[in-house]
């Protein structure tokens, strides 16, 4: 074994300064621009998502986007819904088949304790929710015609309740 074969075993692939310009070029600027290639791959705005139309597309983004309150300005001198009516509107599908342990509509025997209690903790219950319930049944209703619902439901039960009328204005 020669000094040069010695020599030549501790050397690595590159030998001139050419071959080590080269090697640093493909070494930092072409994963640069692979980078970029990727970033423009994974942001291009023309890929279409799986099974969602560009309409569905749309409405979902504009759900995740919508903001966070409302103010909705509404007739304070309207005229006020009848019981059955918020009850029809709200208060039906659970109160109608019995959902998750509500009364239903008519059934005496189950209205009966409700009524016991009175007006007023029917009214508190049906405006802050109970159980599965949630405040106004989640509708959007004046209290008064939470109340009016609450009154055609107890007295479909059994219950004598007056209907409650709109308090005049100071």
């Amino acid at each position: 074994m020669s000094a040069h074969d010695h020599e030549e075993a501790h050397t690595g692939p590159i030998k001139t300064p050419k071959q080590l310009l080269v090697a640093v070029f493909f070494s930092f600027v072409v994963p640069v621009f692979v980078i970029i290639g990727l970033v423009y791959a994974v942001t291009a705005n023309n890929k279409p998502a799986a099974g969602i139309s560009d309409a569905e597309m749309k409405t979902t983004i504009a759900s995740r986007i919508q903001k966070v309150g409302a103010v909705e300005i509404r007739d304070a001198n309207r005229p006020l819904k009848a019981g059955e009516e918020v009850f029809k509107a709200q208060c039906a599908a659970c109160h109608t088949t019995g959902v998750a342990n509500a009364p239903k509509v008519g059934d005496a025997g189950a209205w009966g304790p409700r009524i016991k209690n009175g007006y007023d903790a029917l009214l508190t219950s049906a405006l802050k929710g109970k159980g599965a319930m949630g405040a106004q049944g989640g509708g959007d209703f004046d209290d008064v015609e939470i109340g009016r619902a609450v009154v055609y439901m107890a007295n479909t039960g059994g219950g004598k309740f007056p209907e409650p009328q709109k308090l005049a204005a100071k």
